[in-house]
Protein backbone atom coordinates (compact mmCIF):
# COMPACT_ATOMS: atom_id res chain seq x y z
CA UNK A 1 0.00 0.00 0.00
CA UNK A 2 1.36 3.39 -0.99
CA UNK A 3 1.68 6.05 1.70
CA UNK A 4 0.10 8.67 -0.59
CA UNK A 5 -1.91 7.85 -3.70
CA UNK A 6 -3.36 10.61 -5.86
CA UNK A 7 -5.45 9.36 -8.78
CA UNK A 8 -7.00 11.50 -11.51
CA UNK A 9 -7.39 14.57 -9.31
CA UNK A 10 -8.89 17.71 -10.82
CA UNK A 11 -9.94 20.97 -9.20
CA UNK A 12 -11.55 24.18 -10.41
CA UNK A 13 -11.53 27.52 -8.61
CA UNK A 14 -14.12 28.86 -11.07
CA UNK A 15 -15.82 27.23 -14.05
CA UNK A 16 -13.25 29.00 -16.22
CA UNK A 17 -10.16 28.32 -14.07
CA UNK A 18 -9.02 24.74 -13.61
CA UNK A 19 -6.10 24.69 -11.17
CA UNK A 20 -5.45 20.91 -11.21
CA UNK A 21 -5.87 18.76 -14.31
CA UNK A 22 -6.11 14.98 -13.94
CA UNK A 23 -3.12 14.67 -11.58
CA UNK A 24 -1.92 11.22 -10.53
CA UNK A 25 0.98 10.51 -8.17
CA UNK A 26 2.00 7.57 -5.99
CA UNK A 27 4.43 8.00 -3.09
CA UNK A 28 5.69 4.87 -1.37
CA UNK A 29 6.54 4.61 2.32
CA UNK A 30 9.94 6.12 3.02
CA UNK A 31 10.09 7.98 -0.31
CA UNK A 32 11.00 11.65 -0.63
CA UNK A 33 9.24 13.29 -3.57
CA UNK A 34 9.93 16.91 -4.53
CA UNK A 35 7.25 18.77 -6.47
CA UNK A 36 8.59 21.72 -8.48
CA UNK A 37 7.56 23.99 -11.32
CA UNK A 38 6.96 27.66 -12.08
CA UNK A 39 4.73 29.83 -9.92
CA UNK A 40 1.04 29.23 -10.54
CA UNK A 41 1.50 25.66 -11.74
CA UNK A 42 -0.69 24.16 -9.01
CA UNK A 43 2.02 22.75 -6.71
CA UNK A 44 0.74 24.20 -3.44
CA UNK A 45 -2.85 23.39 -4.30
CA UNK A 46 -1.93 19.77 -5.00
CA UNK A 47 -0.11 19.27 -1.71
CA UNK A 48 -2.98 20.84 0.22
CA UNK A 49 -5.41 18.34 -1.27
CA UNK A 50 -3.46 15.52 0.40
CA UNK A 51 -4.77 16.39 3.87
CA UNK A 52 -8.05 17.90 2.75
CA UNK A 53 -7.15 21.57 3.10
CA UNK A 54 -8.24 21.92 -0.53
CA UNK A 55 -11.31 20.07 -1.81
CA UNK A 56 -11.29 18.29 -5.15
CA UNK A 57 -13.96 17.98 -7.83
CA UNK A 58 -12.71 14.78 -9.45
CA UNK A 59 -10.42 11.89 -8.61
CA UNK A 60 -9.38 10.24 -5.35
CA UNK A 61 -6.66 10.70 -2.72
CA UNK A 62 -5.69 8.13 -0.10
CA UNK A 63 -3.15 8.32 2.72
CA UNK A 64 -2.07 4.91 4.06
CA UNK A 65 -5.21 3.47 2.48
CA UNK A 66 -7.62 6.00 4.01
CA UNK A 67 -9.65 8.10 1.58
CA UNK A 68 -8.97 11.77 2.33
CA UNK A 69 -12.23 13.04 0.88
CA UNK A 70 -14.42 10.06 1.74
CA UNK A 71 -17.67 10.79 3.58
CA UNK A 72 -16.89 8.31 6.35
CA UNK A 73 -13.36 9.60 6.94
CA UNK A 74 -12.58 11.33 10.22
CA UNK A 75 -10.60 14.13 8.59
CA UNK A 76 -9.30 15.80 11.81
CA UNK A 77 -8.00 12.42 12.97
CA UNK A 78 -6.31 11.78 9.62
CA UNK A 79 -4.78 15.27 9.59
CA UNK A 80 -3.28 14.62 13.02
CA UNK A 81 -1.19 11.86 11.42
CA UNK A 82 -0.14 13.87 8.36
CA UNK A 83 2.43 16.50 9.35
CA UNK A 84 2.11 19.80 7.46
CA UNK A 85 4.69 22.59 7.37
CA UNK A 86 3.64 25.79 5.63
CA UNK A 87 5.48 28.64 3.95
CA UNK A 88 4.51 30.91 6.84
CA UNK A 89 5.17 29.20 10.12
CA UNK A 90 1.60 29.28 11.49
CA UNK A 91 2.76 29.25 15.11
CA UNK A 92 0.51 30.65 17.83
CA UNK A 93 2.14 34.03 18.59
CA UNK A 94 0.62 34.28 22.09
CA UNK A 95 1.97 30.91 23.22
CA UNK A 96 5.53 30.10 24.21
CA UNK A 97 7.47 27.73 21.97
CA UNK A 98 7.04 24.82 24.37
CA UNK A 99 3.28 25.44 24.55
CA UNK A 100 3.09 25.54 20.74
CA UNK A 101 4.43 21.98 20.69
CA UNK A 102 2.33 20.68 23.57
CA UNK A 103 -1.11 22.01 22.65
CA UNK A 104 -2.10 19.59 19.87
CA UNK A 105 -0.46 16.66 21.64
CA UNK A 106 -2.74 17.22 24.62
CA UNK A 107 -5.91 18.21 22.76
CA UNK A 108 -5.76 15.78 19.82
CA UNK A 109 -3.58 12.89 20.97
CA UNK A 110 -4.80 13.20 24.61
CA UNK A 111 -1.27 12.90 25.91
CA UNK A 112 -0.71 13.66 29.59
CA UNK A 113 0.91 17.07 30.15
CA UNK A 114 4.22 15.65 31.40
CA UNK A 115 4.52 13.26 28.45
CA UNK A 116 3.68 16.01 25.95
CA UNK A 117 6.25 18.32 27.56
CA UNK A 118 8.94 15.62 27.46
CA UNK A 119 8.24 14.89 23.78
CA UNK A 120 8.27 18.62 22.95
CA UNK A 121 11.62 19.21 24.66
CA UNK A 122 13.09 16.14 22.95
CA UNK A 123 12.09 17.49 19.53
CA UNK A 124 13.22 21.05 20.27
CA UNK A 125 16.59 19.60 21.22
CA UNK A 126 16.63 17.68 17.95
CA UNK A 127 16.16 20.88 15.91
CA UNK A 128 18.65 22.78 18.07
CA UNK A 129 16.16 25.01 19.87
CA UNK A 130 15.70 23.52 23.34
CA UNK A 131 17.24 26.64 24.91
CA UNK A 132 14.46 28.73 23.37
CA UNK A 133 11.55 26.70 24.78
CA UNK A 134 10.23 29.54 26.96
CA UNK A 135 10.42 32.24 24.30
CA UNK A 136 7.55 33.44 22.13
CA UNK A 137 7.64 32.94 18.33
CA UNK A 138 8.21 36.66 17.74
CA UNK A 139 11.49 36.43 19.64
CA UNK A 140 12.92 33.92 17.15
CA UNK A 141 14.30 34.35 13.65
CA UNK A 142 12.34 33.07 10.66
CA UNK A 143 14.58 30.04 10.31
CA UNK A 144 14.16 29.22 13.99
CA UNK A 145 10.38 29.56 13.75
CA UNK A 146 10.28 27.20 10.79
CA UNK A 147 12.34 24.64 12.71
CA UNK A 148 9.83 24.96 15.56
CA UNK A 149 7.03 24.35 13.05
CA UNK A 150 8.76 21.15 11.90
CA UNK A 151 9.23 20.02 15.51
CA UNK A 152 5.55 20.73 16.21
CA UNK A 153 4.50 18.57 13.26
CA UNK A 154 6.82 15.76 14.40
CA UNK A 155 5.36 15.90 17.91
CA UNK A 156 2.18 14.35 16.49
CA UNK A 157 4.11 11.22 15.39
CA UNK A 158 3.06 11.63 11.74
CA UNK A 159 2.96 8.85 9.14
CA UNK A 160 4.26 11.29 6.55
CA UNK A 161 5.24 14.95 6.21
CA UNK A 162 4.04 17.56 3.73
CA UNK A 163 6.14 20.69 3.15
CA UNK A 164 4.64 23.60 1.21
CA UNK A 165 7.56 25.83 0.16
CA UNK A 166 9.01 25.80 3.70
CA UNK A 167 11.96 28.07 2.89
CA UNK A 168 10.42 30.60 0.49
CA UNK A 169 9.62 33.13 3.25
CA UNK A 170 13.12 32.95 4.75
CA UNK A 171 16.16 35.15 4.31
CA UNK A 172 18.83 33.28 2.30
CA UNK A 173 21.12 32.73 5.29
CA UNK A 174 18.29 30.98 7.18
CA UNK A 175 17.41 28.51 4.44
CA UNK A 176 20.13 25.96 5.16
CA UNK A 177 19.25 25.57 8.83
CA UNK A 178 15.75 24.45 7.82
CA UNK A 179 16.95 22.27 4.94
CA UNK A 180 19.42 20.53 7.26
CA UNK A 181 16.54 19.37 9.47
CA UNK A 182 14.63 18.15 6.41
CA UNK A 183 17.67 16.26 5.10
CA UNK A 184 18.00 14.54 8.47
CA UNK A 185 14.33 13.53 8.36
CA UNK A 186 14.73 12.14 4.85
CA UNK A 187 17.80 10.17 5.88
CA UNK A 188 15.82 8.64 8.74
CA UNK A 189 13.22 7.30 6.31
CA UNK A 190 10.34 9.76 6.79
CA UNK A 191 7.92 9.79 3.86
CA UNK A 192 7.99 13.35 2.53
CA UNK A 193 6.21 15.33 -0.18
CA UNK A 194 7.99 18.65 -0.61
CA UNK A 195 6.95 21.62 -2.74
CA UNK A 196 10.10 23.68 -3.18
CA UNK A 197 12.30 25.69 -5.51
CA UNK A 198 15.42 24.49 -3.68
CA UNK A 199 16.88 22.35 -6.43
CA UNK A 200 20.04 21.68 -4.45
CA UNK A 201 17.92 20.04 -1.77
CA UNK A 202 15.97 18.12 -4.40
CA UNK A 203 19.13 16.85 -6.02
CA UNK A 204 20.60 15.79 -2.69
CA UNK A 205 17.58 14.14 -1.07
CA UNK A 206 14.70 13.42 -3.46
CA UNK A 207 14.04 9.90 -4.66
CA UNK A 208 11.80 11.34 -7.37
CA UNK A 209 11.04 14.76 -8.80
CA UNK A 210 7.60 15.77 -10.05
CA UNK A 211 7.41 18.74 -12.40
CA UNK A 212 4.12 20.61 -12.75
CA UNK A 213 3.04 23.13 -15.35
CA UNK A 214 -0.36 24.81 -15.76
CA UNK A 215 -2.06 22.41 -13.34
CA UNK A 216 -0.71 19.20 -14.86
CA UNK A 217 2.01 16.78 -13.84
CA UNK A 218 4.30 17.00 -16.84
CA UNK A 219 7.09 14.78 -15.51
CA UNK A 220 7.44 12.22 -12.73
CA UNK A 221 10.99 10.95 -12.88
CA UNK A 222 13.81 9.62 -10.76
CA UNK A 223 16.19 12.19 -9.34
CA UNK A 224 18.93 11.27 -11.78
CA UNK A 225 16.66 11.19 -14.84
CA UNK A 226 15.07 14.54 -14.06
CA UNK A 227 18.29 16.45 -13.50
CA UNK A 228 20.33 14.77 -16.23
CA UNK A 229 17.76 14.27 -18.98
CA UNK A 230 14.35 15.89 -18.42
CA UNK A 231 11.94 14.74 -21.13
CA UNK A 232 9.76 17.81 -21.64
CA UNK A 233 10.94 21.07 -23.15
CA UNK A 234 9.17 22.97 -20.36
CA UNK A 235 11.13 21.12 -17.65
CA UNK A 236 14.35 21.65 -19.59
CA UNK A 237 13.71 25.39 -19.74
CA UNK A 238 12.80 25.50 -16.04
CA UNK A 239 15.99 23.69 -15.01
CA UNK A 240 18.20 25.78 -17.27
CA UNK A 241 16.99 28.94 -15.52
CA UNK A 242 17.01 27.56 -11.99
CA UNK A 243 20.38 25.86 -12.15
CA UNK A 244 22.14 28.70 -13.98
CA UNK A 245 21.49 31.33 -11.29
Amino acid sequence: MAMIEIAGVSKWYTPQFQVLKDCSLRIERGEVVVVCGPSGSGKSTLIKTVNGLEKIEAGTIAVAGTSVHGRATNLPQLRSRVGMVFQHFELFPHLRILENLCLAQRRVLKRPADEARQRALQLLDRVGLKAHAQKYPGQLSGGQQQRVAIARALAMDPMCMLFDEPTSALDPEMVNEVLDVMVELANEGMTMMVVTHEMGFARKVADRVVFMYEGSIVEDASNEAFFNAPRSERAQAFLSRILTH
